[in-house]
């Protein structure tokens, strides 16, 4: 079956996205932001050859979804994040690598390259780490709700344990390069000067708390 890219991912909405983005951005903002961010993954993930792009969602697809987008739209599971990652999995149907939408430098090009190591000979997990401990993607051969048993789920702790597990479970894992999750406004000017041309980067400079860091990307 053709490998799938999935995107899990919770539709922002003011109160409820990039929380810790607030202040100094307001509510809205935050949301605005983390509707760029999840457009410029689904933009990124639709630009992988040969893979299927799967959005595994909470709420309502929204006018963040980027034009022409052709990918599959399914809601998530019930339950916490490991539960719905297992399902997002099983909805697959098939080897797949999972991200979230904390990401937007995510390209095309470093989705690809953990899909080609996924179906690489001697492996049967990937696993990207994020520089606040947790990991930014996970990718399966083959659907094991077992994979997130007993993961504690946003904690420094998250991508040691999450990489013991699989390898309790016998598979065996290959590490993705690390990159920085946007969780803080240091986070997000980070992230912006490293990728300029990014939708999250431009609505980034455009907010008057944008900082030099964002400022200095858009000038680069």
């Amino acid at each position: 079956m053709t490998p799938a890219v999935i995107v899990l991912a919770k539709a922002p909405a003011a109160g409820r996205s990039k929380t810790r983005l607030c202040p100094p951005l307001a509510p809205a903002e935050a949301a605005e932001l983390a509707a760029a961010a999840l457009h410029d993954t689904l933009e990124a993930a639709g630009k992988v050859t040969d893979a299927r792009v799967l959005l595994v969602l909470e709420g309502p697809a929204g006018p963040w979804l980027p034009s022409g987008f052709r990918g599959e739209i399914v809601r998530q599971r019930a339950g916490g994040l490991g539960d719905r990652l297992a399902g997002a999995f099983v909805t697959a149907r098939g080897p797949a690598l999972a991200v979230g939408m904390d990401t937007p430098q995510l390209t095309a090009e470093l989705l690809d390259r953990g899909l080609q190591t996924l179906a690489s000979p001697g492996v049967d997990a990937v696993l990207g780490p994020s520089a606040d401990g947790g990991y930014w993607a996970i990718g399966l051969r083959r659907a094991d709700a077992r994979a997130f048993a007993g993961v504690p789920m946003s904690t420094r702790r998250t991508g040691s344990v999450q990489l013991a597990r699989l390898r309790k479970l016998g598979l065996r894992v290959t590490e993705l390069g690390r990159l920085q999750d946007v969780d803080t406004i240091e986070d997000a000017q980070e992230v912006a000067a490293s990728s300029p041309g990014t939708r999250f980067a431009a609505l980034l400079r455009s907010l008057p708390v944008a900082g030099p860091a964002a400022a200095e990307a858009g000038a680069g």
